[in-house]
């Protein structure tokens, strides 16, 4: 694809030169020390982004939360959740995150957002750098959980208001999770960019189950953006969340200029060097922390293996063992039952060789008897 520019200063006359925004951090010891903290990879990156040259993966939390504030602009989030979900929904207020999470399930989580809908819907938006493994046990919990804080919600709410607690007035729960990096198991559907689950019988009776997860791999997406191009408000909405091409960044303002702001508001963030320095850090420290986990847990898999591995052969060891234990008997009884046969044989040979004598001795004496006869 290519790009009629070279930057997106096209359509953002804010955006700064390199220069100009290098010239502002030299200024500054603070800024500078943070600067010279970063690889020389990062700080190309950094200077691409505030210059234009390269966009923002939108789905990382420093910049997801400032875009797509659902306080100060509900209307961008309740525009995304409505597309996902296939109906008009809006957003009415942020809650609280739980930061009770089993174990260390956060650590690959780079955002987390848990709204309100007005229908008092919870929707869980959730997005993983590397999407986790057993993401179906993994969502299943976290749906539990989700439910669970509904429940107690509107429990709570019915009793503030003197009034009778009743399960049909329980709203349903989502849970939205965007993955940048999917797991195997999303890569044997290549066509299919939203994957979601809910409670359905086999009979064909219908109740209202109330958990829904939806799966949203980005990077098969981007695998097919490329062919595809962008064909409606999904792809867009995957577009400005998990693309930072500039090609396609201009096309998707040009095509969905209702983005324009959004990426407005980055860039005019990025007129305060500071505060994009911060959040870009936060960012690094974050994907080194991810990535850290990620390596453990890697590490931990292959050390698991490589134990099994030794345990099966460990395993095949004592068999064999065992095996040889059992020949070794076989022998030994068979050497038995041989030892015992010759016993026999020279049993039967002592027997027969009585037996030769006895004879000989009367041969002698009938020898003898008819020679006495004889005369």
């Amino acid at each position: 694809m290519q790009s009629k520019y070279q930057s997106l200063k096209h359509y953002f006359p804010v955006i700064r030169t390199r220069e100009e925004i290098l010239m502002e951090i030299r200024r500054s010891p603070k800024l500078s020390t943070i600067f010279d903290s970063w690889t020389t990879e990062h700080q190309d990156l950094f200077l691409d982004i505030c210059t234009g040259s390269k966009g923002v993966k939108m789905l990382y939390d420093s910049y997801f939360k400032e875009i797509l504030n659902p306080e100060t602009k509900p209307e961008r989030l309740s525009w995304l959740l409505s597309v996902i979900l296939s109906q008009k929904v809006t957003v009415k207020h942020q809650l609280a995150n739980d930061n009770n999470r089993l174990g260390d399930e956060a650590s690959l989580v780079i955002t987390d957002i848990v709204v309100e809908l007005e229908d008092g819907t919870i929707a869980n938006i959730e997005v993983q750098k590397i999407g986790y493994k057993f993401a179906g046990e993994r969502a299943s919990c976290y749906m539990a959980d989700l439910l669970m804080r509904q429940y107690k919600r509107i429990k709570t709410k019915c009793k503030n208001a003197n009034k009778k607690f009743n399960y049909k007035d329980v709203p349903p729960v989502y849970t939205i999770i965007f993955m940048e990096s999917s797991p195997s198991d999303f890569k044997n559907y290549p066509n299919v960019l939203m994957h979601t689950f809910r409670h359905k019988s086999d009979s064909g009776l219908e109740l209202k189950m109330l958990e829904n997860c939806i799966f949203i791999p980005i990077d098969i997406f981007r695998d097919r953006l490329h062919n595809e191009g962008i064909k409606d408000d999904f792809d867009a909405w995957l577009t400005f969340l998990g693309c930072d091409n500039i090609e396609y960044i201009s096309t998707l303002i040009e095509k969905y200029p209702d983005f324009k702001p959004m990426y407005q508001d980055l860039y005019d963030i990025c007129l305060n060097v500071e505060e994009v320095m911060q959040m870009f850090s936060k960012e690094l420290q974050e994907l080194d922390h991810n990535t850290v986990i990620y390596m453990i847990d890697e590490l931990q898999d292959q050390l698991d293996e490589a134990k099994g591995q030794l345990d099966e052969a460990k395993g095949q060891l004592d068999e064999a063992k065992d095996q040889l234990d059992e020949a070794k008997d076989q022998l030994d009884e068979a050497k038995d039952q041989l030892d015992e046969a010759n016993a026999t044989i020279s049993e039967k040979d002592a027997a027969i060789s009585m037996k030769d004598a006895t004879i000989a001795d009367l041969q002698l004496k009938i020898k003898a008897l008819e020679s006495r006869l004889s005369k």
